[in-house]
């Protein structure tokens, strides 16, 4: 019942990210577009033409876009904090937000082409986590996840300092600009060809993690509990570490660096669907799709200049996640 709820209100911001804009599209348009548009083509009055061009080509990649990073990185999200069991963690926790932002904005400064700099930010995130990986195997230290977390604080901190040396060698009135909006986050300049490129690898990401969300769920015991019921808790980390940082990395050079979804929203699917990480998983997808494109909606219309998603998701964000900190303090207490 509740994730039918939740399913509803994507369908409501979906139809709602779609129809609003400086040209509206009423849900009957948008109904009619997708029934009959393809195959009336150009060949209806002009303003169901316009209809088309506006829900195919500009708004419809904007909004499905938003919905499949807010789908990812809920869920990545989620996944990190069942496999690190810390509440607190986010999926920038082994510094590919940091390491994919550090590609992109390279790939703006030496003047790359949009494809090539979201392929530069894919790139250099999963390579940053690769280093990360790499570097905790080297070290073979005992507590083997808190080593991991501080590689990745170190290697998000370097990718840090590389982006701002990239800032400082950019040009001032061309590239600067565009680097300080693009790590702000936005989906303004989202084409279809940019969409069909990121889907296959957040749907690649996410397919792990829903068929073997029953297992991931077991990691929260510890491994000797997840060991006893014949899961390998190591093997079984390191998939979802993969798929969850495929998803960070995909999204991040789709959008830029959007934060606190993938904090925020797993809490707000427990609170719906309950602790339980395959209970949870779907709540935090259709919660998180559902938040983003409400989230894009309002970056577009509460001001004349479009608004950084960013920006947007950390005021939102950080009271919201006050909030349940209190509530969770209360109970603790309680």
């Amino acid at each position: 019942m509740r994730l039918s709820l939740l399913a509803l209100a994507l369908v409501f911001a979906l139809i709602l990210g779609i129809g609003l804009g400086p040209y509206p599209l009423s849900p009957g348009q948008i109904f009619d577009v997708l029934t009959g548009g393809l195959t009336r083509g150009l060949t209806g009055a002009a303003e169901d033409r316009q209809a088309q061009v506006v829900l195919w080509n500009i708004r419809g990649p904007r909004v499905i876009s938003a919905a499949l990073i807010g789908a990812g990185l809920a869920a990545a999200g989620a996944a990190y904090q069942v496999v690190f069991r810390n509440p607190l963690v986010s999926p920038d926790i082994l510094g590919v937000s940091a390491g994919a932002g550090f590609g992109a904005v390279l790939g703006i400064l030496l003047g790359l082409p949009v494809m090539a700099i979201q392929l530069m930010g894919f790139g250099f995130g999963l390579a940053t986590v690769a280093l990360v990986i790499g570097l905790t195997l080297a070290l073979r230290g005992g507590a083997q996840l808190l080593v991991m977390v501080l590689c990745g604080i170190v290697i998000g901190a370097l990718a840090g300092a590389g982006i701002s040396l990239v800032k400082l060698l950019a040009d001032p009135d061309e590239q600067l600009p565009a680097i300080t909006f693009w790590l702000m986050g936005s989906l303004a300049g989202v084409k279809r060809v940019d969409l069909l490129a990121a889907a296959p690898a957040v749907v690649l990401g996410l397919v792990p993690l829903v068929a073997l969300r029953w297992r991931i769920g077991l990691l929260a015991m510890g491994d000797d509990e997840a060991r006893a019921m014949g899961i390998e808790a190591g093997r079984l980390r390191f998939v979802v570490i993969a798929a969850a940082t495929l998803i960070t990395a995909a999204a991040v050079a789709l959008a830029g660096v959007i934060g606190w979804i993938g904090l925020m929203v797993p809490h707000m699917a427990r609170l719906v669907a309950g602790p339980r990480f395959d209970r949870m998983l779907p709540a935090a997808l259709l919660a998180g799709a559902s938040f983003m494109v409400l989230v894009d909606t309002a970056a577009r219309m509460i001001a004349p200049m479009e608004v950084p998603l960013g920006i947007l998701t950390a005021v939102l964000g950080a009271p919201v996640f006050v909030i349940l900190l209190a509530r969770g303090a209360r109970a603790w207490n309680g």
